[in-house]
């Protein structure tokens, strides 16, 4: 193939987004844009990166936070594990490496939350180490052109690609280069609808030439997706005070807030919910009012959640060791995940 390095970086230098963080190399926040947007579209990461940027403008700033002003600003994000490794990886930068930001490969991957992909796009980028990325969009890009049906969520197939990539990274830019296959998967060479009509190495694509446009990159099956059911319960009484409650353990959500939860083993009608003992022991009047019901799917990578959200006003709620009594005009103070988040909306209106 041709010098593909420097044909890739040319085409990057003409086609690239105007996004923020590539504005700087500042390595805190390369890294905060990189942490945001390993299960996040840049559409969206857009406005979290601008928030967390102008909120915690040093990484002493983010290590000085709580968790539980950094869970709130990332609500909405999902996948919270990463907003609590940042934060742990901040404060272990800001008071065990004098705030020194790390600028090797060796050294950053240290941190927690930061893997081999993220360490190697910001030494790449902030300090031109030569570090090759490797993510879905560089997989789709490399399995066309050289045409490897190698399953790329496979041990060997990742090891053959992040080989290849490596290969590839010849010129004397490779934070460019990175940035630059990794655009080029994501602008030109889409999963779908790619545009080869255009693709300035259409003469040498395998995946083209086989009319494997489609099929190229090959995935093993995933595992098994798990269902779930949650019914959430927000208790109002007299006063506008509610029950909450901070998720603890190793699930979903944790450090998130939430309102008393009842898990089942199968789906549970809005109805049946109501007039089950989780709900009776709650809410031990007769005279209550349903202020609000929704039933909602949310999708996770491994479970899909099928969830059932009630609103009820009484006249006062039940005192219990479980339970944190809150007053509904500040839920806004606190995250909570977000099928929950069209409560505590409600309540930000009134």
């Amino acid at each position: 193939m041709r010098d593909f390095s420097s044909e890739l970086i040319l085409w990057y230098k003409a086609h690239k987004r105007s996004l923020p963080w590539r504005k700087t190399k500042d390595p805190y926040h390369i890294w905060i844009s990189e942490i945001i947007l390993q299960q996040t579209r840049v559409i969206q990461g857009i406005s979290y990166y601008d928030k967390f940027t102008n909120t915690f403008p040093t990484v002493g700033d983010l290590a000085l936070a709580t968790e539980d002003q950094v869970l709130k600003l990332w609500e909405g994000l999902g996948y919270y594990s990463r907003a609590r490794n940042m934060h742990a990886a901040a404060k272990k930068i800001y008071f065990e490496l004098d705030g020194v930001f790390p600028s090797t490969y060796n050294d950053l991957i240290e941190l927690k939350g930061v893997g081999p992909y993220t360490a190697a796009a910001i030494s790449s980028i902030c300090y031109n180490e030569h570090k090759t990325v490797v993510d879905g969009n560089v997989f789709r890009v490399l399995s066309r052109l050289f045409g490897i049906d190698t399953a790329i969520n496979s041990t060997i197939g990742k090891k053959q690609f992040e080989k290849l990539a490596h290969s590839l990274n010849t010129g004397s830019e490779h934070g460019l280069f990175n940035q630059a296959l990794m655009e080029f998967g994501a602008l030109h060479c889409t999963p779908k609808l790619a545009k080869c009509e255009t693709c300035i190495f259409q003469d040498t694509c395998e995946a083209l030439r086989s009319d494997k446009v489609d099929v190229l990159p090959v995935k093993e099956k995933k595992l098994k997706v798990r269902n779930r059911y949650l019914s959430f319960l927000c208790i109002i009484d007299a006063n506008d005070n509610t029950l909450i409650q901070r998720r603890e353990g190793k699930g979903i959500w944790e450090g998130l807030y939430q309102f008393p939860l009842y898990e089942s083993d199968e789906e549970v009608s809005i109805e049946n919910f109501l007039n089950s003992d989780f709900v009776k022991e709650l809410v031990l009047v007769a005279k209550k009012e349903i202020v609000y019901t929704n039933q909602v799917k949310h999708k996770l990578t491994h479970q899909t959640l099928y969830i059932n959200k009630v609103i009820l006003k009484i006249d006062q709620l039940l005192k219990t060791n479980i339970f944190d009594i809150e007053s509904i005009s500040n839920l806004k103070e606190y995250a909570f995940p977000k099928p929950l988040t069209d409560i505590v909306a409600r309540f930000s209106k009134e």
